[in-house]
């Protein structure tokens, strides 16, 4: 990406479960943010309508910030020289969205649109824990499971509708027939795991039980974690299947990509170590002998923020 003096933008997120519109800097800085939940029953119009109310009372608050252009990070695959929404793998109403001209055409700014992870592998790369290196990859495991490639300094966006979906990577099913498959995401994704816990049949009195209060309707990522951490069996077996394919999968973009970093964003790494040390392990076992110990795994260094702090750096790319 080129870089573009300081100015005034706004930055957008549009997730599978978290929505953000801010106002800031095109170095990444936030200055005003407002947050909202997704509503899945609304589809693309009810998170569009929910944008546009936000946005339009952040300007309307301050005046003072008057924003040359807007950056987009959209939670699936988008055509970027277009900027439309290609599909929404968790969100009905997004197949062939113009999003881009949308914005354009209700706030008179010039638009720049990018996949969500995209968005946030920029700024984990500028700003976060891809900062001094050249080769990066940022992987996020949220609703959806997505990945950005930074080659050589430079966001790599393949043919133009994006690149590293890791995501989409084929990985061991261990909840169906030996031999059997499945996409990263439909077994690893937050929305995933916690669809399965709560399918699950718990044993009574240990720390998962306890946690939920006997309810696995309520269980959630947290509560695996924290159960992991207080020695329940049935969580650090979940998790431990999780950590391996995750693994997996990041073992293989390192064997064809090898970068410096791998930064880990998203819902599901806030887990913590009960997570991210089998994952460390299992790649460490198994990734190419050449590039053992020339590699770090690292949690996403911007949190909830990196989204929108990639969407801001995005903007200057706008016009």
């Amino acid at each position: 990406m080129n870089s573009a003096a300081r100015r005034c933008v706004i930055g957008v997120e549009i997730g599978g479960t978290k929505l953000q519109a801010a106002l800031g800097s095109s170095d990444g800085a936030i200055a005003h943010v407002a947050r909202g939940s997704v509503q899945r029953e609304a589809g693309a119009a009810g998170i569009l309508a929910w944008i546009e109310e936000a946005l339009r009372g952040l300007l309307a608050a301050h005046p003072e910030c008057a924003p040359e252009a807007i950056g987009v990070g959209f939670g699936g695959p988008v055509d970027s020289a277009t900027g439309q929404v290609l599909v929404s793998h968790q969100i009905a109403g997004w197949e062939d969205v113009a999003l881009k001209s949308w914005f354009e055409t209700r706030f008179g700014l010039p638009a720049v649109v990018a996949n969500d992870a995209n968005a946030a592998g920029w700024a984990e790369f500028c700003l976060g824990a891809g900062r001094g290196v050249r080769q990066f990859f940022y992987m996020n495991i949220g609703s959806g499971i997505g990945g950005a490639l930074v080659v050589d300094g430079r966001l790599y966006d393949g043919q133009g509708r994006g690149a590293g979906e890791i995501g989409h990577t084929y990985v061991p099913d261990w909840t169906a027939a030996p031999g059997a498959a499945d996409k990263l995401e439909n077994l690893c994704s937050g929305w995933s795991i916690e669809r399965r816990l709560r399918q699950s049949v718990l044993v009574p009195n240990t720390p998962l039980w306890e946690l939920c209060e006997g309810q696995p309707e309520r269980l959630s990522c947290p509560m695996l974690g924290e159960a992991a951490r207080l020695g329940d069996a049935f969580a650090l077996e979940e998790i431990g299947q999780v950590a391996r394919a995750a693994g997996l999968a990041l073992t293989n973009v390192i064997t064809l990509f090898h970068p410096e970093r791998i930064a880990l964003g998203g819902g599901v790494p806030l887990m913590g170590d009960v997570l991210l040390q089998p994952l460390k392990e299992y790649v460490d076992t198994h990734v190419f002998g050449p590039y053992r110990g020339r590699y770090a795994i690292l949690p996403c260094g911007l949190a909830e923020s990196v989204v929108v702090v990639g969407a801001l750096l995005l903007a200057a790319e706008a016009g």
